[in-house]
């Protein structure tokens, strides 16, 4: 207990001296949201990778997909690593970049407006991002409960108020910077950790082939009849499993508090150091969270399936070591706070720059901007600890639900019409709005009555993966059928693209 608790000052500690050293880069709004737009590949790309893994990967996503598809649930970390990760960098990385800082966006719903010319458009997607990270948010804290609560036997409530209080400390002080260098630091943490964890619960079980072999012996005829199905190439049930690797990866190239990061690269040899780096750590801590949670049948003597699967993992952790423990801790904490801090940052200056400045506050300057951004981001801390401690009383208890419910719906709305966007001049407005209204409609939907949908699409990750889908085929089809935007407006903003730059010798040769 005393090395459990000494590790957690020290971890706390240092949080809140990076959130102090920062406060020098956080004097105006753009230092405050985006690091000044000039932060480097490592930081950038630990913060990617840092604010996708959370506590709703490690316990709720890796226990439950673990339980569903037995060692097939890795397909879904090495989908997060090339489609979630490397793919979304090549895509979008330099696209993003260029094309925000010549609309001066600082925001997803920001870039909206000024991409089609639409202050509709701008408010409705604010609505959109508030609404639906709330939820995810809350799925943060009740992870870290069960492994808070297997470690130290501490209440839920203040596991709660302990990490939102924390984590407000070092975003109110230093904004973007204070969150990027902590995601390192947290980032460095959770890849250490999960090799150790990776090792300690495969020896518990004889070494990685016994594991498989007792794997193998795994029956579960509710789920299928097929024998070895839990460690078999693709699980039980491969068309499931396709679905929630379409979710988890794709879902990130429509997230705000995702998208956001590649506002703020430096150069363009940060975007392919960037790209490099944030692959091999999904690499590393997606496919190791979903590859161990694919040995949580191995536990089910100690595991209660009726009461929910996020307690699989601190289940199959409860008998390591103290030190171990110590160290899961801290990894899980380090992933729920790097997460929990990037979702405030982006819900807080959506509102600020977004909803008030210009429709609420008329005269906003920037000492205001940030006064007001930093308010919010408690006010949203308040109400993302008090929906959790409700959602613990509550029905709702399957940490992977809520998540698929807010990724489906910000990603159904915001993945397509953002690519696109990027890319395609003929994109319309109009099919904006349709993809909008269908990706939150979809969520919505499958959340109030889900017995509209057929079966495959009741799961709210099944609905999440349709509700992107839905979105990439609808927005150039209706925009072929739609009104156009003005020829002029589209060469202003597409002339980013054009615009010639010097380069040294490593990228072109010259005459």
């Amino acid at each position: 207990m005393v090395i459990k608790i000494l590790l957690l000052l020290i971890f706390f500690a240092v949080m809140v001296s990076v959130g102090i050293y920062a406060r020098k880069h956080a004097t105006n709004m753009n230092d405050f949201v985006l690091g000044g737009r000039g932060v480097g590949p490592w930081l950038t790309a630990f913060a990617y990778g840092t604010s996708y893994f959370s506590a709703v990967i490690f316990v709720g996503y890796a226990g439950q997909f673990g339980w569903r598809f037995g060692i097939a649930s890795t397909w879904i970390g090495l989908g997060n690593a090339f489609l979630g990760s490397l793919l979304a960098w090549v895509v979008l990385g330099r696209r993003t970049r260029v094309m925000t800082q010549h609309l001066d966006s600082a925001t997803m719903p920001d870039f909206f407006a000024k991409r089609f010319h639409s202050k509709a458009l701008k408010i409705a997607a604010s609505i959109i991002v508030f609404v639906f990270l709330v939820p995810y948010t809350a799925s943060l804290y009740n992870g870290l409960s069960r492994l808070f609560g297997m470690a130290f036997d501490i209440d839920y409530s203040v596991c709660v108020i302990v990490m939102a209080v924390l984590t407000g400390v070092y975003v109110i002080a230093g904004g973007y910077m204070a969150t990027a260098i902590n995601d390192f630091i947290q980032g460095v943490i959770m890849l250490v950790g999960i090799v150790a964890i990776i090792a300690a619960v495969l020896h518990s079980q004889g070494g990685f082939l016994e594991a498989l072999n007792k794997l193998a012996l795994v029956t579960d005829e509710s789920t299928t009849t097929q024998v070895g199905a839990f460690n078999s190439f693709f699980g039980p049930d491969p068309a499931s499993l396709l679905g929630v690797v379409i979710l988890t990866s794709l879902g990130t190239w429509g997230l705000p508090q995702m998208v956001q990061k590649f506002y703020a690269i430096k150069s363009e040899k940060a975007i392919k150091t960037g790209t490099i780096v944030s692959t091999a750590f999904a690499v590393i801590v997606a496919g190791g969270c979903y590859f161990l949670g694919g040995f949580g049948r191995l536990f089910s003597a100690q595991v209660d399936i009726s009461k929910g699967y996020d307690q699989i993992i601190p289940a199959m952790l409860s008998s390591l070591p103290d030190l171990l423990i110590a160290v899961t801790v801290i990894l899980v904490l380090s992933a729920s706070m790097s997460t929990l801090s990037s979702l405030v940052l982006t819900s807080s200056t959506t509102l600020t720059l977004d909803l008030l400045k210009g429709h609420v506050v008329k005269d906003m300057d920037e000492k205001k901007q940030l006064l007001t951004t930093r308010i919010l981001i408690v006010f949203f801390i308040l109400v993302s600890v008090i929906l959790a401690l409700i959602q613990y009383k509550s029905s709702v208890t399957f940490i992977a639900q809520l998540m698929g419910i807010s990724w489906g719906a910000l990603a159904g709305a915001f993945l397509a019409p953002f690519m696109y966007g990027l890319y395609w001049k003929g994109t319309s407005k109009i099919a904006v709005w349709v993809s909008f209204i269908s990706g939150a409609g979809i969520m919505i939907a499958n959340m109030i009555v889900p017995d509209i949908f057929p079966a495959f699409l009741k799961s709210p990750i099944n609905a999440g993966a349709f509700a992107m889908i839905f979105g990439l085929v609808a927005v150039p089809v209706v925009s072929l059928f739609t009104k156009k935007q003005d020829a002029k407006e589209l060469e202003e903003i597409f002339s980013c693209y054009d615009e010639e730059v010097a380069v040294t010798k490593k990228k072109a040769l010259g005459k």
